[in-house]
């Protein structure tokens, strides 16, 4: 067997199809019907536009939002941290009055005769 290169081999093995068709093409070609003009090529094209530009804003919006959820839940934990704080003053006040008053150092005070004050 003599030598030949494998596209020579392949080449001479191929059989050419009568209609003109290669192999794993298609041999139908789908054509529409319906022609559309450039008025309505640009139509569609401004309508496409519209609906993603109303898509992009609905969800600008939605995040828009919840930013504004988040800011109030953030206004209302810094009122509520600001209120603790105050509670925690009248706390720390109501609680030294009180320890003054039953100290031993207190019990041992008498009341004074007559107290005099300046004018």
């Amino acid at each position: 067997m003599s030598y030949q290169s494998t596209s020579q081999l392949y080449a001479s093995r191929r059989r050419p199809m009568a209609s003109g068709w290669n192999r794993n093409q298609n041999t139908v070609a789908f054509v529409s019907s319906v022609k559309l003009g450039p008025i309505a090529h640009t139509v569609l094209v401004a309508l496409m536009i519209t609906v993603l530009g109303l898509v992009y804003l609905t969800q600008a919006t939605r995040a828009t939002g919840y930013d504004y959820e988040a800011q109030k839940i953030d206004s209302q934990i810094a009122e509520l941290s600001t209120k603790k704080g105050d509670l925690e003053v009248e706390n720390a006040r109501l609680t030294a009055l009180e320890n003054v008053q039953n100290s031993n150092v207190a019990k041992a005070m008498t009341a004074p005769a007559s107290t005099d004050y300046a004018r």
